[in-house]
């Protein structure tokens, strides 16, 4: 199998930083214990999948104070998200991870269902299509796998919508690129979401 590139987007799980539609029901303390949390379990699953290296691309910088006590596991490479907006921040990771690896997983930490084998399975079908899409069920996707390159699929997005994932399927097949669309996932993001996260994670 080709070796894929597993690109994690996460923010420092700070009090205050992360999960802030969570802090009403929880609280910035225990938000933020959940989003580091899921932060681990997503970066041990990508190491897990064993199919490339697996670099988390961070906010702030990882030499920034609100990363100080965050013990990240080893193997992995990091790397600043640098500036602009997420689609900016996506699209210069995507494309050094294509121009130098040739196949790149992007997901974030929101979805407790990306597992191991899933990102085997996503990074297989690769082999395949041009472009692996997981939707979730609120509009957005979870993960995006891909071995070509457009600017389009991350210019003037939806973000944080819910036409989001509809949006990248309909450029990406304006494209003529092939694409498969996976099982749908869950993002935990809402007090209503956080029924996806048992038994995958420990509630805070």
């Amino acid at each position: 199998m080709t070796p894929t590139r597993i690109m994690i987007f996460a923010k420092a799980p700070q009090p205050g930083f992360v999960k802030t539609r969570l802090i009403p029901l929880l609280g910035a303390e225990a938000a933020a214990k959940l989003a580091q949390q899921m932060l681990f379990n997503t970066l041990f699953n990508a190491l897990a999948a064993d199919i490339g290296a697996v670099e988390l691309c961070s906010t702030p910088k990882i030499d920034d104070i609100a990363w100080q006590n965050i013990a990240l596991p080893v193997g992995i490479e990091i790397t600043d998200q640098g500036e602009g907006d997420l689609g900016a921040r996506l699209a210069r990771a995507a494309e050094r991870a294509i121009e130098n690896t040739g196949f790149v997983l992007l997901i974030g930490t929101d979805c407790v269902e990306t597992s191991a084998a899933l990102l085997r399975e996503a990074a297989q079908l690769l082999n395949e299509h041009d472009a692996v899409i997981h939707c979730t069920a609120d509009g957005g996707y979870a993960l995006l796998g891909l071995k070509r390159f457009s600017a389009v699929l991350f210019n003037d997005m939806p973000w944080n919508t819910d036409t989001l994932a509809s949006t990248i399927i309909v450029r990406i097949r304006q494209l003529g690129w092939s694409l498969h669309v996976g099982q749908l996932l869950h993002n935990v993001n809402t007090p209503q979401d956080l029924k996806y996260l048992l038994p995958k994670i420990e509630f805070p």
